[in-house]
This record gives structure tokens, sequence and C-alpha cells, in this order.
């Protein structure tokens, strides 16, 4: 097998073993792999061995490479500008950073998945990695409910530098209870990367975005 295939294996047991740890089916968890500054022939090779997730952040980058192999499912995990939104959404089957009124509003109207980006740092010591404020997730959440074709899945976190990933990951795992308590079929949570999937994994996460541990290191040449 090639170096990339024994990455994608070595990461996929260990989110079973992980799974297993904590009581659950490994096959309610789904790995996005996130391919940002990755060639198409990387994620073509991920694609042949089975990987149908992909995670992208940088705009014209995702919406060239969803065009190149629409039949994926393209995870848009980057920071979302307004001025953007209609665009992403257009090729994006899901959107893992809505976080703010004012982008909800620019999405209203497109077929689109949508998961509210939670910052955990606000308060709790550490510095912003983007995101709403766990309190005004609530009122987030019904705006999406109540906007014309986007469908709230649940959400979404990047774990807050300076703060241990496990009360940080319990304390989205609260957050997404409140949005559950709105919209029954919000049950999705977005967290966990390379380095603490497997906090992610016990605290409840749906969705794993796993770049280098499956790519290997980046090319931001491209």
């Amino acid at each position: 097998m090639t170096e990339l295939a024994d990455r994608l294996h070595a990461v996929q047991a260990a989110v079973a073993q992980a799974a297993r740890a904590a009581h659950r089916d490994p096959a309610e968890i789904t790995t996005v792999v996130v391919t940002k500054f990755q060639p198409m022939a990387l994620i073509e090779e991920l694609f042949a061995l089975g990987v149908r997730d992909f995670g992208e952040s940088r705009h014209p980058e995702a919406r060239d490479k969803a065009a190149a192999l629409p039949e994926a499912t393209w995870h848009f995990v980057g920071q979302l500008q307004t001025n953007k939104a209609r665009q992403v959404a257009r090729y994006a089957d899901v959107i893992h950073s809505v976080d703010r009124p004012e982008l909800v509003d620019a999405l209203a109207g497109q077929d689109v998945d949508v998961l509210l980006q939670v910052d955990l740092g606000v308060g709790g010591g550490g510095p912003s990695r983007g995101g709403a404020k766990p309190g005004s997730i609530p009122e987030l959440a019904g705006r999406v409910v109540g906007a014309e074709g986007l469908r709230l899945r649940g959400v979404m976190t990047v774990a807050p530098l300076g703060i241990p990933v496990v009360p940080a990951f319990a304390a989205l795992a609260m957050v997404a209870e409140r949005v559950r308590a709105l919209d029954r079929e919000a049950s999705w949570i977005s967290a966990g990367m390379s380095g603490d999937y497997v906090e992610a994994i016990a605290a409840g996460a749906t969705h794993l975005r796993i770049g280098t541990a499956v790519t290997g290191p980046r090319n931001t040449a491209l």
C-alpha cells in the first residue's frame, strides 16, 4: 500500500478503537478528511480508497476541487465571509462555520446543511478561534431553522488554545443539547482534529475534521 493508504487506515483504526472505548458504534462517526493545500491527485487517491467526505477552508480552492470531484461530499470548514456565502453554498454540501445572523441571512434560500460554530475560548481563558458565543447559539439556531433552504445539522468547534480539550468538548456537548432541544434533527457535533480526535469522540463528536494525520504535510505553495 501507499503511505497515504497506510495513514488513512491507521486513522480509521484509531477512530474505531476510540469509538469502542467510548461505548459507541464506529459507524456513527464520519471522518472528514481536510485537504486544504493538497493536490487533486491526492484527493482522487483518497476517493479511490473509499473516502467520500472532504473538507476545505479556502473558497477558490474548494470551488475548483468540488467541481473536479462532484461525486464527493464537500464540507466547508473555514471562516466564511458574508459576501462569499452564496458562492460557497453552490458547491458545498455542508458549511461548518455559521457564526452570525448576517451569515444566516446571506445563506437563506440555498440548499445546504449548516453547523453553528461555537467559540469555546470566550470566557474560558483561551483566545478565540472563531465562532459565536455559547449563549448566542440558541438564537442563532432559531434563525437557521426559520431560514428557507437551510438545514440545521448541529454544532462545530475548533478546540481553543491554552485550554484542556476534555472540558472544552464537554462544554460543546452541552451546547449541542440545547440546539437539539430546538431541532431534533440537529444531532451532529463537528469536533476533533488530528491532535484531539480521540477526546472529541469520547465527548460525542459525530464528525471529525482530520487533515495531516491522513494526508501528510501540506504543500502551502499550491
